[in-house]
């Protein structure tokens, strides 16, 4: 178990933490939550011991073992990754240290003997006989291919350090793990390990995340900073949501009895508990919302972003054709090629590629910022498109303030109208007067977002729509694109997002397209698509 007492943090005036005392029990997996800046992160690093409060303390059941995600991705630079992954426990590493440095002496001794046998046991007791081959294991498990396991770290790319230093933090099934983003950089299949990998997970998990499919998946609790303090919630993000929301609309309710109140709110715990069988943690959560208390539902603080895209007109019989499209990158490696498909009305398109860079070439492509190698596409006469690229630097490289950046964007330049739309995403009083060129990555997301909503277009184009935002953000934006009654293409990282939006799912491959009018869900499991993908990613192509 671990547990604070008392805890505060404060940085001169600002606080983060005041006076939180909270338990974290084995065989839970808890999803920290909160909005941008409430300190996710920095409690993580405080249970970890990375950094101190400034009063209160951290507590761990003495023997167990702590274990954390390592976020800095150059600090195992010189090591092979192998032994990177073994350092994750660090009492046997220090242990395979001391015996191998033992054995190595020139001048041998009988005492020597002695203490090495001493090692020996204790070895044997923590089963280091098998380190290796768990630590391989780990590796395959997570997509790190057995050619690389003895290649230094410092000469892995960015997405296979991620793994490795996620094999790192799982390594020799530490009695508590704290994972921080755990998901990043990592793929469709991947997650999907790690998520049953976490379901069967006995000890004690505190996990941040802005993937609400994966806080679903793996958290029988929930811990909501807010207001300087940290509440556990039981039940995964989704109860979480859903019933602090129908707390706030029963506050709002003055006329209602409460003990209908009561009663509304008893039926809707029933009810999500009846579905808790969809997770794998299906069991231990369903035993845990039988127990809730219905008083521990309260409505949350958090304010949403009000985001409502509507079109002037809507999309005529032609929308969008696409034909024999290819694009490669400027070493020859094709992204893709032989593209053709036709977009029809209250299509909401999901595109997929094994390479990001694919897709946003492809939308840079039909938004025309970026020149196609071949082929043609023709948008139709009425529709008007919107766009959300991944990469927006160039649109904040001045120090205007919010108001007069969003202005140049709208056709009605009063004041009012401008921020009205900046007030939608939460920029509000002196916040409207920030410089453009000084905003963090998610406020200049939710700048192109107000941008977006100003345009009335019938056609939204999104490249990693949720990147940088919380997870109050990207559930309005979730919200939004479901209500969508037009055409949307878009990318996304987030599960979730792309379930509950996209009506089909295009692939663009090196060597042609996969076009099929289903769930993203259908899409990942399907056999048949499994196949075909197989059959068209015969490695990054090159051009002859």
């Amino acid at each position: 178990m671990i547990s604070t007492s008392n805890l505060s943090l404060r940085y001169g005036k600002r606080v983060l933490f005041d006076e939180v005392s909270i338990k974290f029990t084995p065989g839970n997996c808890y999803g920290v939550i909160g909005a941008n800046g409430a300190g996710k992160s920095t409690f993580l690093k405080i249970l970890s011991g990375e950094i101190e409060g400034t009063t209160g303390q951290v507590s761990i059941t003495p023997g167990e073992r702590l274990s954390v995600l390592s976020q800095n991705h150059f600090a195992f630079d010189a090591f092979p990754v192998l032994q990177t992954v073994m350092m994750g426990n660090k009492k046997l590493w220090d242990l395979i240290q001391e015996k191998d440095a033992l054995y190595a002496k020139p001048d041998f001794s009988d005492a020597d003997g002695i203490k090495a046998a001493e090692l020996e046991g204790v070895f044997a007791e923590m089963e280091g006989w098998n380190a290796e081959s768990d630590a391989a294991n780990l590796l395959g498990d997570l997509g790190v291919k057995e050619a690389l396991h003895h290649t230094l770290m410092s000469d892995l790319s960015g997405k296979e350090k991620v793994r490795v230093l996620l094999a790192q933090a799982l390594f020799g099934n530490p009695d508590i793990l704290l994972l921080d983003e755990p998901t990043n950089d990592l793929d469709v299949d991947t997650i999907a390990w790690l998520e049953n990998f976490l379901a069967d997970f006995e000890n004690t998990v505190i996990v941040v995340s802005h993937d609400r499919h994966f806080l679903d998946s793996v958290c029988t609790h929930i811990a909501d900073i807010d207001f300087n303090k940290i509440q556990l919630y039981t039940g995964n993000y989704t109860f979480w949501y859903e019933s602090s929301q129908l707390a706030l609309r029963q506050r709002s309710d003055q006329n209602k009895k409460m003990e209908d109140k009561r009663k509304e709110l008893q039926e809707f715990v029933e009810r999500f508990s009846a579905n808790a069988s969809k997770s794998k943690q299906a069991t231990s959560r369903k035993k845990l919302l039988e127990k809730l208390v219905i008083e521990d539902i309260k409505p949350s603080t958090r304010k949403y972003p009000g985001i409502i895209f509507k079109a002037d007109r809507d999309c005529g019989d032609q929308i969008l054709g696409v034909e024999n499209l290819a694009k490669s990158g400027p070493d020859g490696t094709v992204y893709f090629k032989d593209i053709t498909f036709t977009v029809n009305k209250g299509d909401k398109i999901a595109f997929l590629s094994k390479e990001h860079i694919a897709i946003s070439s492809f939308f840079d492509i039909l938004t025309e910022d970026v020149k196609q190698d071949s082929g043609e596409f023709v948008w139709g006469t009425t529709i008007t498109k919107s766009y959300l690229p991944n990469e927006n630097a160039k649109y904040f490289t001045d120090d205007q303030n919010l108001i007069d950046w969003l202005r140049q964007y709208s056709k009605d330049k009063d004041e009012t109208f401008v921020r009205s739309f900046l007030g939608r995403m939460l920029f509000t009083g002196e916040e409207t007067f920030k410089k453009s060129n000084v905003l963090s990555g998610g406020e200049k997301v939710r700048c192109m977002v107000s941008r977006m909503m100003l345009t009335n277009a019938n056609c939204l184009i999104l490249d990693e729509p949720t990147n940088h935002l919380d997870l109050e953000s990207i559930t309005a934006f979730n919200n939004a694109l479901k209500d969508w009654k037009h055409v949307a293409l878009f990318t996304s990282h987030d599960h979730e997002f792309m379930q509950t939006v996209a009506n089909r799912i295009i692939e663009l491959t090196p060597t042609g397209i996969i076009d099929k009018r289903m769930s993203y869900d259908e899409y990942i499991t399907d056999e048949g698509v499994k196949t075909m993908r197989e059959k068209m990613y015969p490695g990054l192509v090159k051009v002859k």
